[in-house]
């Protein structure tokens, strides 16, 4: 049995740490009253690798490329949790749990397949983020990925009018696709290189979108996009750019704990945030 150091992150444990600064837009109170948008601030963030295994080849597609960041100053700090697959992987509390166990390998070092079989047949919803992830192009680069909030968040906006959102965060720039042979050929950790290279260069800016919900979506359910997601109306909240990198200690701790929101941004009604709310301090890193 392998056991796990406690410096490492249950999840997304390959990364880089950075800083930046976000601009809103002059549309941002139209959706949202919470300073840590409406305000020009600093920005920390992390990129990551969606494995608990930090020396994780950044070639394979079917693993989920992660950002985090974090807006406002002081007490007016709202933490998001991106993805670049736009839904998760279980429905409720009780298949997250199952999902792993499901997966856990048997005494020939491997998953068993029938067990996956089984459950994958009584929770088909668990299957559409994998296969979001094969239908993509492998992403070359961080600062080329679109990034996707699963959640539907209550926003207040400036005339107290109430409405769900979801959160896209989207580059600025031409996406990077390298196929898989030209992905293995380069280093294990090319998108982190690929990276360093274009906040050298300056060339790391995404768009913060809020796409706006209507009353007959879905917002219990995150393994289900809402209708016409892709085309749907979105208001462009700020601007993020990413000006340096920090060491990865910054970004430890409760950092990105998904539970700090700035008022005028409300926690989403599912019950995988309110897990991921409850769980995510014990995920984190407890020693160095």
């Amino acid at each position: 049995m392998t056991v796990r150091s406690p410096k490492l992150r249950a999840s997304f444990a390959k990364g880089r740490c950075v800083r930046g600064t976000y601009i809103p837009s002059d549309r941002a109170e139209e959706i949202t009253r919470s300073l840590s948008f409406t305000r020009p601030s600093r920005v920390l963030a992390r990129f990551s690798v969606g494995d608990g295994n930090p020396k994780a080849a950044d070639a394979d597609n079917f693993v989920l490329r992660g950002f985090s960041f974090r807006l406002g100053e002081i007490d007016q700090r709202s933490n998001i949790l991106t993805q670049s697959a736009p839904v998760h992987d279980a429905r409720t509390l009780e298949a997250m749990l199952a999902f792993p166990k499901a997966r856990i390998p048997g005494p020939n070092g491997k998953p068993n397949a029938k067990k996956i079989k089984a459950f994958s047949s009584a929770n088909p919803e668990t299957l559409r983020r994998a296969k979001y992830l094969a239908e993509q192009p492998l992403r070359g680069s961080f600062a080329r990925t679109t990034y996707w909030g699963v959640h539907a968040f209550p926003a207040v906006n400036a005339k107290g009018e109430t409405r769900f959102i979801k959160f896209k965060v989207e580059p600025v720039g031409t996406a990077v696709t390298p196929t898989a042979d030209e992905a293995r050929a380069t280093s294990a950790d090319f998108l982190k290189h690929d990276l360093d290279l274009r906040i050298a260069a300056r060339d790391v800016r995404f768009s913060v979108m809020a796409l706006l919900g209507c009353p007959s979506d879905p917002v219990m359910d995150v393994t289900v996009r809402w209708p016409d997601e892709d085309t749907r109306e979105a208001v462009r909240l700020g601007t993020i750019v990413i000006t340096g990198v920090e060491a990865d200690e910054a970004c430890d701790e409760p950092v990105f704990n998904p539970a700090n929101l700035a008022e005028g941004i409300g926690y989403p009604p599912d019950e995988i945030f309110a897990a991921r709310c409850a769980t995510y301090a014990i995920s984190q890193p407890t020693a160095r």
